[in-house]
């Protein structure tokens, strides 16, 4: 592949580039203090500390190009800003200050902090004197000290300052520029890095991805955007470069940093060396790929039904592909394997979308010598466990939410990571493979952290324009909510990042649709900014979903107005609802112990079969969970109203979810995301392992794992599928399986077994809840037969044929679902284990039927229930669950007498009758 890529002048190309090189500058005229690298650098190591400091917490803010705020900190004494460019400054308290090059006066101001810092609190805010100002871009390359003196000049207090509100305000013409990057031209290969404190950049080129370096470059800064650049002579694709960047780290000193570009396309293996490459070149594009365009099949985002699936858990357990495609991209061109033709059936039924976990370069995978541990054991043992942790960070499996270079497709699931075309090519061959199956491809995609910050090896954002990427709490350390390394998109060249690689995937990579990991950690109007942008990439609308979930130090919109479920309302933009996923469960996704079992859900026996652990609950906590299904069925809209179990008609806006919750939240069906399963948490198989009483066979569990589904196919918005649910997936009991192998994450298209009892998972989240875990592994009666499995696939293929087969099933407006969603069986004396509804189709594009009811039965017996609203109405069987190769055969039992209402449901069935 590499030689294809190489052009045939690449040798002249390389030998010429330190001719055509521009001359190095600082960003002004002020001196540098440091030395320009040789060429040894560039195969030195990742760090190399030039000059030490002492190290100060970052406690104080700049607002803007002339003003900051010290929080905590009262007018009193004198201020200065001292600064170093050798990063030299002590300033103990009670001692003079010394080792700084010179210092600027800083006076009190009275102005207000800009909304953009009302979090920082209440402190004093201190100004640059106009005569200074013009000096602030200079210094900011240089160690900074606020120190706070006393009238004799000892310090009483100093801080370093964190830097995004100074370098937002003075390089925001950065945010216009297009070809950050490697960028080939006619003209040559440029090269172009936002580092505005850096006080030297060179580019290192390289032929290969493991050759000695070729050259080192000096890169010329522009003090309006802050970018360091370098024109090569020649055509370089191909070949591989990377920066070395002189800047001053706060807390280590002056380094001297040897970093790959974090506007990356590709890289050479475990991500050394970035890779030079047009992604327009036609030698990396596929045959075909300029004729390659998604399936029509979503007019309207509640039109989605989408497929959760991991690339390596897609194929490695699959021996009907090739033995060296198993597990990569590759794995989705062999359209005769056992997965491939699964994912045809599921797309012929009315999968519109499958939503691949990341597939940009992650952090946590060896990409060159990964082990694939040999793993057995008894159904309960803890053997399997310690094989698979002894060997994570050495194995080849990881979900991905740990992002490295985010433009940059994997190399892991590339049959040569060590080429950095060819990780592009193959992934773009699965793109097409799946779109030629019928199914839109959308990705996971994780820009609210990355995998490691600050000088780590595996940072890079941190060690190009250090305390600026990332969110930083009031001392100046990265915030971690999230798990690991909070980015800062409210950041100028923060969110341009986000927004230039979503660009980039829907562009290159033929993306048509993106799930953002923690999107409430997100600013609104970056989010909508993006969506233009994508948008416009694309030349047609592309969907966007994500966890808005609100917590940690943005929450309650602390930050910014966050892309959230509470925020997002008439953007669009759909988030994850857990409004109905928690009332199918049971309980919430964070539960463990004896509360797993103790709370039961709608589906799994709540109040109606009770377990031995539930205890008795009134029925009233079932019909309260009826009615939290309903919500989900209605969209999570705001402003539908229905009867609740009290006989109150309400808004949904006005029913109380988690305890200070509105339950109804979305503007807009397209803007709820209805799942009951996803990677996260147990599987929905394992949870009711948990909570179904011991004595269930394994054909009604099944059966409740097609009723979960039901709900889910039912409900007004996006429908969301995690892979294998429709199979009885289990991960034996994992509740979060993001490095537990292959082991604890196959999946069998032979649909011979769904993995239930596989070992103990992993002790690091499960190990406290081993003494629940065991006995339930060890009982092979919780296990499914094949018959089993086969039984929730079809049925589960027949939920999508109804749901895709009329849009009453997928409506575009909150006002059609308020017009055409009516609940039967509501309020008090409501029947509480059969969830029922009418959708009025009359003149509704797509509707397909005048009028469909659709009926749910949770419980293990027959129920009837009456409805005088439907008397004389012609209703007859679905013509799916009427059909020879019907899935679910009892559905054929339901009966509905026109005289009186009254509907016959079976036991834990799913019915749908249509006229």
């Amino acid at each position: 592949m590499q030689q294809r890529i190489l052009a045939a002048a690449l040798a002249t190309a390389l030998a010429s580039a330190a001719q055509a090189a521009a001359p190095t500058t600082a960003l002004t005229a002020a001196p540098t203090a440091t030395t320009p690298p040789t060429l040894a650098a560039c195969d030195g190591p990742h760090e190399t500390v030039l000059a030490r400091t002492q190290g100060f917490d970052a406690r104080a803010l700049w607002l803007d190009g002339g003003r900051a705020t010290w929080p905590g900190v009262q007018a009193g004494g004198i201020f200065k800003l001292y600064y170093a460019a050798a990063a030299g400054i002590s300033a103990a308290q009670g001692a003079s200050v010394s080792g700084a090059d010179g210092a600027l006066a800083l006076s009190v101001s009275e102005s207000a902090l800009p909304a953009r810092f009302k979090y920082a609190g209440d402190g004093v805010v201190l100004a640059v004197a106009q005569s200074d100002r013009a000096r602030l871009p200079s210094l900011l390359s240089r160690q900074l000290v606020l120190v706070q003196e006393n009238p004799d000049g000892t310090v009483r207090d100093a801080t370093g300052l964190q830097l995004p509100g100074a370098l937002d305000a003075l390089y925001a013409a950065a945010e216009d520029a297009h070809d950050l990057g490697a960028t080939v031209g006619k003209a040559g290969t440029s090269f172009k890095l936002w580092a505005p404190t850096a006080q030297r950049v060179s580019v290192c080129l390289f032929d290969t991805g493991s050759s000695k370096p070729k050259s080192i470059t000096s890169m010329r800064a522009d003090a309006k955007t802050g970018i360091w650049s370098a024109n090569l002579r020649g055509n370089l694709s191909g070949a591989y470069y990377k920066y070395i960047v002189d800047v001053v780290a706060p807390r280590t000193g002056l380094v001297r940093n040897a970093v790959t570009d974090p506007y990356a396309v590709s890289l050479t293996a475990d991500s050394a060396r970035s890779y030079i490459a047009d992604l327009a070149d036609p030698r990396l594009a596929p045959a075909g790929w300029g004729k390659d365009a998604p399936p029509a099949t979503v007019k309207a985002q509640p039109d989605m039904s989408i497929y959760e699936l991991h690339v390596r858990d897609f194929s490695i357990n699959d021996l009907s592909v090739s033995a060296a495609n198993r597990g990569k991209y590759t794995a989705f061109r062999e359209a005769g394997s056992n997965g491939m033709k699964h994912l045809a059936m599921l797309a012929k039924a009315g999968m519109t979308d499958v939503h691949l976990l990341p597939v940009y370069d992650l952090g946590s995978v060896p990409e060159k010598g990964c082990v694939a541990p040999v793993v057995h054991g008894a159904p309960d043992s803890d053997q399997q466990q310690r094989v698979v942790g002894e060997n994570a960070q050495k194995d080849c499996y990881n979900w991905g939410y740990d992002p490295w270079h985010f433009n940059a497709p994997e190399g892991s699931y590339s049959t040569d990571a060590s080429d950095g075309g060819r990780r592009i090519i193959e992934l773009r061959e699965m793109v097409m493979a799946l779109h030629q199956a019928g199914l839109r491809v959308g990705t996971d995609v994780v820009y609210n952290h990355t995998y490691r910050g600050g000088q780590h090896e595996r940072s890079v954002l941190d060690r190009i324009v250090p305390g600026y990427y990332h969110r930083l709490n009031l001392k100046g350390d990265i915030e971690q909510s999230t798990c690991c390394f909070n980015t800062a998109t409210e950041n100028r060249m923060m969110a341009k990042l986000m927004i230039d690689s979503a660009e980039l995937w829907t562009k290159h990579y033929h993306i048509d649709s993106f799930r953002f990991d923690l999107m409430g950690h997100q600013p609104r109007a970056a989010m909508e900014a993006l969506q233009a942008r994508v948008n416009k990439a694309a030349g047609r609308h592309v969907h966007l979903i994500g966890e808005g979930w609100n917590f940690g130090e943005v929450a309650d919109g602390a930050r910014f107005v966050q892309a959230s479920q509470l925020s997002l309302n008439g953007s669009g933009i759909g988030t994850f609802s857990d409004r109905g996923r928690d009332a199918v469960r049971g309980g919430g996704a964070g539960d463990s112990g004896l509360q797993m079992i103790a709370q039961q859900g709608f589906v799994n026996g709540l109040v109606y079969d009770a377990n031995a652990g539930a205890g008795l609950r009134p029925v009233a906590d079932l019909m309260r969970a009826a009615d939290m299904v309903r919500v989900g069925l209605a969209g999570s809209l705001r402003t539908y109203r229905m009867q609740t179990y009290t006989g109150a008609t309400q808004e949904l806006q006005s029913i109380v979810y988690g305890g200070n919750q509105p339950a109804g939240y979305a503007s807009e069906p397209g803007e709820v995301v209805n799942y009951v399963e996803n990677h996260d948490n147990q599987t929905l198989y394992d949870i009711n392992a948990f909570k179904l009483p011991l004595a269930t066979t394994s054909a009604d569990r099944a059966r409740v794992q097609v009723l979960a589904a039901a709900i889910n196919a039912f409900s007004q918005g996006v429908a969301y599928y995690h892979a294998g649910q429709e199979i009885l997936r289990s991960k034996s009991l994992d509740r979060n399986s993001f490095e537990s192998g292959d082991w604890f994450n196959r999946l069998d298209w032979t649909y011979q077994d769904n993995y239930f009892g596989v070992g103990l998972p992993p002790a690091a989240d499960n190990g406290k809840d081993y003494a629940l875990i065991q006995p339930l592994l060890a009982n092979q009666g919780l296990k499914p037969t094949p018959t089993d499995i086969a039984f929730a696939r079809d049925a589960f293929r027949d939920l999508l044929r109804i749901r895709a087969g009329s849009t009453l099933f997928r409506m575009r407006s909150a006002e059609d679902v308020r017009q055409r969603l009516h609940f039967l069986n509501t309020g008090p004396q409501q029947v509480a284990t059969v969830v029922a509804a009418r959708l009025d189709g009359a003149g509704y594009a797509g509707a397909g039927f005048r009028t469909v009811a659709y009926f749910i039965n949770v419980d293990k017996v027959e129920q009837t229930i009456v409805a005088p609203s439907e008397i004389g109405r012609a209703y007859r069987l679905h013509p799916v669950q009427a059909a020879r190769d019907a899935g679910d055969k009892r559905a054929a039992e339901a009966r509905f007498d026109a005289t009186s209402g009254r509907f016959t449901i079976p036991a834990r069935t799913a019915v749908v009758f249509v006229e």
